[in-house]
């Protein structure tokens, strides 16, 4: 049986056929699509079915993070998650122009701020102990930051295997990879879902011409609600129309880093279906109850595979562009040497 047919069945296997819903159930399939779009060729050690299991189950951990009290946790790892793009207005600002760098662009923020107040909308304090309403949110820094962290890790794996790392070393950078794979592939499913990436994230707000839905249990309804009533997901048909990873290319017209540019895109084309998203509700295509149900599931199952492609490509590219640590590759050298 080929690599990729065995990762398709093993990914069969691991998940049941009952129903998932897209909260943690649906970051663990992403991951999960992205290991089975990857090419024979990538490092055979994240195919097993222990490291499967622990992509899988490391999807759902900036979730977990978001459970807990503590607020300077919260404030930092809440906005990771979304970038509502209408509010990048507040500094004059679009997907294709905001900054790589995160804290550059948090400096951007305060600076509009103070020069325009009324851009912003007023804060109940209440309602913000974490201080995470400031902010439209971080979630293309959050993936191409992630990236970065992978990239670095495949980079000193690559040393401590070809130049004389221990088995106790290539196996503690073998797991960090596992680690951080697992941990961006939730930033990147949660960018394929249209409402992480609008002000309208949880029912439409303000002016309402089309009259869309206003309810507050709208995303829950999109992020796992009505799939779970309508049975879940079928694993075997996501697999079939899977696309193979491939590596992220660099936009000519794009100075920004690459992976941050890529990021936006990919963003952006989530966002487009902001509207479409709230029609189909408006239409009844998210009523379990009805035939045109049909059409809803189609188009979240679209996101997830989209999320589960882009991963892939992601994870891909990390793994190819990532050159030899050197400088680890010079202590190893000396430490074989002797010296």
């Amino acid at each position: 049986m080929c690599r990729r047919l065995l990762a398709v069945s093993t990914l069969l296997l691991t998940l049941s056929q009952g129903a998932l819903a897209w909260d943690y159930e649906g970051h663990r399939t992403v991951n999960l699509l992205a290991l089975s779009s990857l090419p024979r060729d990538f490092p055979a050690f994240v195919q097993n079915r222990e490291a499967r299991e622990r992509i899988a189950f490391l999807a759902g951990e900036p979730d977990r993070w978001r459970n807990v009290p503590d607020l300077p946790f919260r404030h930092c790892g809440g906005p990771d998650h979304y970038l509502d793009v209408e509010d990048l207005s507040w500094t004059d600002s679009t997907l294709a122009t905001i900054p790589e760098f995160r804290f550059v662009y948090a400096g951007q923020l305060a600076l509009a701020k103070e020069k325009h107040p009324e851009r912003f909308p007023s804060v109940d304090p209440a309602k913000n102990k974490d201080h995470t309403r400031e902010f439209p949110g971080f979630l293309p820094w959050a993936i191409a930051e992630n990236y970065g962290k992978l990239k670095s890790a495949f980079s000193y794996l690559k040393a401590y295997e070809q130049f004389g790392g221990t088995t106790v070393e290539i196996e503690n950078a073998r797991a960090n990879v596992i680690y951080v794979m697992a941990v961006m592939g939730h930033y990147v499913a949660d960018a394929a879902q249209p409402l992480h990436t609008t002000r309208f994230h949880n029912g439409w707000i303000g002016d309402n011409p089309h009259s869309y839905t206003t309810s507050k249990t709208f995303h829950a309804l999109i992020d796992g609600d009505f799939l779970m009533k309508t049975g879940g997901f079928s694993l075997e048909a996501l697999a079939k129309e899977e696309k193979p990873a491939h590596l992220v290319s660099k936009d000519p017209g794009d100075s920004r880093d690459p992976i941050f540019a890529a990021a936006t895109r990919y963003i952006g084309q989530s966002n487009a279906l902001v509207e479409p998203l709230y029609q189909l509700e408006k239409d009844g295509k998210f009523s379990p109850e009805k035939p045109q149900s049909k059409e809803g599931r189609a188009f979240l199952e679209g996101r997830i595979l989209a999320a589960g492609e882009m991963l892939g490509s992601l994870w891909l590219t990390a793994w190819r562009d990532a050159p030899v640590d050197t400088w680890l590759q010079d202590i190893l050298t000396k430490r074989a040497s002797g010296r």
